[in-house]
């Protein structure tokens, strides 16, 4: 069973960091390609950023220059640092993994208070 599992979510001023995590089980994470997506109330799921198995990143437009994205393979965990956090970042923050088919973490919350 695939579980995917979030923190470092939490609430922070503007311009300030948080480094997100999700840790992997029950995939093959070092083949498989992970992302972030997020969903502000009202808005739909976009996609953040994600990383394929050869490290290649891509980015959306509201996290290039912000935002990076990186992989453990030997700890199956995946990170989002995310800095210069803006309050139109606040929303909540979903882990992805693709390999085949798509799983999907519960979620954390991050708030950027202006």
């Amino acid at each position: 069973q695939v579980q995917l599992v979030e923190s470092g979510g939490g609430l922070v001023q503007a311009g300030g960091s948080l480094r997100l995590s999700c840790a992997a089980s029950g995939i093959i994470f070092s083949i498989s390609t992970m992302g972030w997506y997020r969903q502000a109330p009202g808005k739909q799921r976009e996609l953040v950023a994600t990383i394929t198995r050869g490290v290649g990143t891509n980015y959306a437009d509201t996290a290039k220059g912000r935002f990076t994205i990186s992989r453990d393979n030997a700890k199956n965990t995946v990170y989002l640092q995310m800095n210069s956090l803006k309050p139109e970042d606040t929303a909540v923050y979903y882990c992805n993994a693709r390999l085949g088919g798509e799983n999907w973490g519960r979620g954390t919350q991050v708030t950027v208070s202006s």
